[in-house]
């Protein structure tokens, strides 16, 4: 018999970590190679976790709710071929685990779960603090002292949820006590230096504390889940690190809605799915990044990132109510037909949770459909370490003046308002506002006698 250890495995680029949230098998159950044996959630995605061999899972190292840095010991299998056995760790596997995400934990990546591991302030005891209890002390303003302070039940003392939500209880009935401010947590980054770089005044100043929520009689109380923390967490980033601005331009699109509904029915009968706006907005945003490349950015530090590839992120809403951003790698390659069957695939994979963590990182562009809700526009916020986003408003039937040879005439057109934000550290408001011009005059130059 042979004893292999199963580690947790790289899920993407920039992913660093994960987080345990079930274990599908058991200790003593046998386990076929290439079968789940565990669910893992990343920032990115959720994912289940392939054995490396088949046999029998002889000890689980982790459990449900830890974070595991990517290459840490998670699994004993012990199996049938006939090889030298693994020596286990010689630490305590949570221990292991600690230690590795301390490693890595200074490579800030995109990651929040990352972003989040970093602590309010300095913890004087020894003691390992999860993310998740990070979070909670940070949003809580309890201090370093306090912290240390809190029994934990977990393994080697460890506090845990159960055991801050327990305190937090037993603080909000006793009187408040005092504590050192907690300093603004490091923003989530590309790149170490990819942050913005932090002020000696800004960071003395402390994080303001959340007003208590008064609760009535018949209200109902509905926990955060995973993924809405994390989108909490990058939109208070997002705003922090970047001065959004925002250009506001209206395009007529009449051309492209008379050709979309003269060859929509004849493109679903063919292709077998629908041809939507999207793609033509994905198209003029591509043309126009090239155009305009300084759009298509990242910061490091004192820094720009200009970057080669024009890979655009898609928001999608999901069945859930949280948003995705699936990104189309290299999306100035692709044809009209291309992008629809790109964005269809990406979108139904997103709804349905089948999306790999490298079709969620690597964007440098965003486009937010905010017209498919009925509005007619919106001020997105920009998704971190990119400087950019546009929102494409509701397309709505306008009387507009039209010059012809003959003279001016008022006319029936079809027009949306494309909203424009950008990070005014990088993009001033004349490259703001000439880029999202550039994607309306794309637009509306669209030719009505292509062929598709």
């Amino acid at each position: 018999m042979a004893t292999i250890e199963m580690v947790m495995p790289k899920m993407g680029e920039s992913i660093i970590e994960g987080t345990i949230l079930t274990w599908l098998k058991q200790e003593g159950d046998t386990i076929e190679q290439d079968e789940s044996v565990l669910e893992v959630a990343t920032d990115k995605v959720d994912t289940e976790v392939p054995a490396i061999e088949g046999g029998i899972l002889k000890k689980i190292l982790v459990k449900e709710g830890d974070v595991v840095a990517v290459g840490a010991p998670i699994a004993l299998i012990e199996t049938d071929a006939a090889a030298v056995d693994t020596p286990a760790s010689s630490q305590p596997a949570a221990e292991t685990a600690a230690v590795a995400q301390t490693t890595v934990a200074p490579a800030l990546t995109e990651s929040l779960v990352a972003a989040s591991a970093a602590p309010a302030e300095a913890v004087s005891d020894e003691r390992f603090y999860s993310p998740l209890v990070q979070s909670i002390a940070k949003e809580e303003g309890i201090g370093a002292a306090e912290l240390a302070g809190i029994p934990g039940t977990g393994k080697d003392g460890r506090v845990t949820k159960n055991d801050m939500l327990a305190y937090l209880k037993k603080r909000g009935e006793a009187p408040a006590q005092p504590s050192a401010p907690a300093a603004a947590p490091a923003p989530a980054a590309e790149s170490p230096a990819a942050a913005a770089p932090v002020t000696a005044s800004a960071a003395a100043s402390p994080a303001p504390k959340p007003q208590p929520v008064s609760i009535s009689a018949g209200d109902e109380i509905i926990e955060m889940d995973r993924m809405r923390k994390m989108i909490a967490q990058r939109m208070v980033d997002s705003k922090r690190i970047s001065p959004h601005v925002t250009s506001f331009v209206e395009a007529d699109v009449t051309n492209i809605v008379l050709w979309r509904n003269k060859v929509k029915d004849a493109y679903k009968k063919r292709e077998g799915e629908s041809l939507t706006f999207t793609p033509f907005f994905v198209e003029a945003v591509a043309k126009a990044i090239k155009d305009f490349p300084m759009i298509n950015i990242s910061v490091d530090g004192e820094r720009i990132i200009k970057k080669r590839d024009i890979n655009i992120g898609i928001a999608v809403a999901l069945p859930s109510g949280n948003l995705i951003v699936p990104i189309i790698k290299q999306a100035d390659q692709y044809n009209l037909s291309g992008l629809s069957k790109k964005v269809n695939d990406l979108a139904v994979r997103a709804r349905n949770n089948k999306l790999s963590p490298d079709e969620l990182a690597g964007g440098t562009y965003t486009i937010s459909n905010v017209g498919s809700f009925g509005n007619v526009m919106g001020t997105p916020i920009i998704p971190q370490p990119q400087v950019a986003i546009l929102a494409v408003g509701a397309i709505t039937k306008k009387p507009a003046v039209i010059e012809t040879p003959t003279g001016d005439v008022i006319a029936i057109r079809h027009k949306m308002f494309l909203s424009h934000s950008y990070d005014h550290r990088v993009v001033d408001g004349s490259l703001g506002g000439m880029f999202v011009r550039r994607v309306a005059d794309y637009l509306e130059a669209f030719d009505s006698n292509m062929q598709l």
